[in-house]
């Protein structure tokens, strides 16, 4: 891929504007190693695990209605792992201590992603022009009634509400 060394700068720089990163990786959906700068920690493994924990997540995100995902957060003893859309074909992870700053991780890792997203796709578009190097299937056709949200109740405001702590 010709797109690699500018992916891992892209992933070094990263790690330099956020010093509690751990490791970075950047895979294709399908859980194929683009680029990574992850030390201690098998590449490979991670790729096909964040492909996998990627697939819950879309479908998670779709059975509860919440639109197409745009990252996936793990919270450990240790750390996080979080998981960010870059482009239409690949993802970014990050590995991160648990001192890390969320807000920081989530404001990079999106611009990251972004990033890669641009030079993974500019990649596709230059090896076929006119043609996307991947054929992303469309959701079939939802048959039978259309899912709604119900509404809410709408709050009770009265003083004589009772909580469920009060005697």
């Amino acid at each position: 891929m010709a797109a690699e060394p500018d992916i891992l700068d892209e992933l070094r720089r990263l790690r330099a504007r956020i010093p509690q990163l751990t490791g970075s990786l950047a895979a294709s959906v399908d859980g194929l190693v683009l680029a990574h700068d992850t030390p201690g920690v098998e590449p490979e493994s991670v790729a096909a695990l964040t492909a996998a924990a990627l697939g819950v997540a879309v479908r998670m995100a779709d059975v509860t209605g919440q639109g197409d995902l745009r990252e996936l957060l793990v919270r450990g003893v240790h750390g996080y792992v979080a998981t960010y859309a870059a482009g239409s074909t690949a993802v970014l992870t990050l590995l991160a201590q648990d001192r890390v700053n969320v807000g920081r991780l989530h404001l990079e890792g999106r611009r990251a992603g972004a990033r890669i997203g641009e030079l993974v796709d500019a990649e596709a578009t230059a090896r076929a022009p006119g043609r996307s190097s991947v054929k992303l299937a469309k959701p079939p056709a939802r048959t039978g009634a259309v899912r709604t949200r119900t509404p809410r109740a709408p709050r009770t405001t009265s003083t004589d509400a009772r909580t469920t702590t009060e005697s």
